[in-house]
């Protein structure tokens, strides 16, 4: 009995190892970064590279466009048929007003010389220096200057609300902080749409565990990490944009990345029909809208006339992605960055009146100074 005990007690140390007595070694199991299958399910594909009409990015950086040759980007568009890229990075990251002015009357420059008809550039506010006599009034001229030397927008980083964005007492200045609102009305009364960044995903502020779904992406991104005290709680940043759009009616808001709300499509619903000032585009959130393509249809079908089409990071071979989520019916497709969907995606298949509205229509509507004539009727 002794000697079976003794043995059995070999074996479990054995296994306990990875050893397998007849066999060998044996391979430990997947970690689940490296765990990444082939699906054996046979059903129809439609691989979409480029999309089915001309469309519109409004969510793209471009850093150097007052310097860069504009003639690459546009190869790369028209293989996408990509017919006008939005560079929302106007002023670039500078704050400095004076360089943020040299960078945006520069790109300007190049636009206009070299492609007019494609390429529209926004501005984005200076932040630097809020608290200090008068800046409300200067911040609102700077955007009233960039209009005048030809942006068509405004874009609002998500830097403002977070930490790193403080006043002159060095206090972090809240979304909805009011010495911003002179910026905001002035936009309004100028005709250009806002495009604001608030926040991040919900689950950044998750417990990092097993439960939480973008654990991949916080293991790989740690900075991306946010905790109710850094800056302040997920819903906090979301009731400070919100309380923006309810203070100024006037102005037309695009809500970057659906809000974050592409996960709760109940939820931004209610939004859409308690702020009629808001619009939404689809940056970065493809994937959420793929894993549920019923549900996303029906959202996209009701709100057609108020969602737009941006994809955020410039990777050319990610936009298939969208165009293959927007206008097939395909099944069980793979998400381009597993770090931020290991789900795969369906095909919401918009028919072609909502496709050309999301792709053009609605961003012709409501960003000024577009050449209409290069887009389908």
């Amino acid at each position: 009995m002794k000697h079976s005990l003794t043995f059995l007690a070999s074996l479990i140390a054995l296994a306990a190892c990875g050893q397998n007595l007849s066999n060998g070694p044996i391979t430990q199991p997947l970690g689940f970064e490296e765990y990444d299958p082939v699906s054996t399910l046979k059903v129809e594909e439609h691989k979409v590279t480029r999309a089915k009409f001309p469309f519109i990015d409004v969510h793209n950086h471009q850093y150097r466009m007052d310097s860069q040759n504009l003639g690459e980007l546009i190869s790369e568009m028209d293989k996408l048929n990509m017919g006008i890229m939005v560079n929302l990075s106007g002023r670039g990251f500078s704050q400095q007003w004076e360089d943020g002015t040299a960078t945006i009357t520069g790109a300007i420059a190049n636009v206009r010389k070299n492609y007019p008809k494609r390429f529209m550039v926004f501005t984005n506010p200076e932040l630097k220096g809020i608290g200090s006599p008068g800046w409300g009034q200067r911040a609102a001229k700077q955007i009233e200057d960039d209009v005048k030397a030809g942006a068509v927008g405004m874009k609002v980083y998500k830097s403002l609300g977070f930490s790193g964005i403080k006043d002159t007492d060095g206090k972090r200045v809240a979304v909805s902080d009011p010495r911003l609102d002179p910026v905001w009305a002035k936009c309004g009364e100028l005709g250009i749409p806002v495009i604001i960044h608030t926040a991040d995903p919900k689950s950044f502020w998750d417990p990092l565990d097993r439960y939480n779904e973008r654990w991949l992406e916080l293991k790989t991104h740690a900075g991306r990490k946010r905790t109710d005290t850094d800056p302040v709680p997920f819903d906090s940043l979301i009731r400070e944009q919100h309380a923006v759009f309810a203070r100024h009616p006037k102005t037309t808001f695009i809500n970057a990345h659906m809000g974050w709300y592409p996960n709760d499509l109940r939820k931004l619903d209610s939004l859409m029909t308690k702020f009629p000032n808001m619009y939404v585009e689809i940056g970065a959130v493809i994937a959420e809208l793929g894993r549920q393509p019923r549900a996303s249809k029906k959202f996209f079908t009701k709100w057609q006339d108020r969602i737009l089409f941006g994809k955020d990071s410039w990777v050319p071979s990610e936009y298939a992605t969208y165009f293959r989520v927007l206008e097939t019916e395909d099944e069980y497709f793979p998400y381009h960055k597993k770090y931020h969907a290991f789900w795969r995606m369906y095909g919401m298949g918009l028919p072609d009146d909502i496709l050309k509205k999301v792709y053009y229509k609605n961003a012709l509507r409501i960003i000024p100074g577009i050449d209409k004539s290069q887009f389908p009727q």
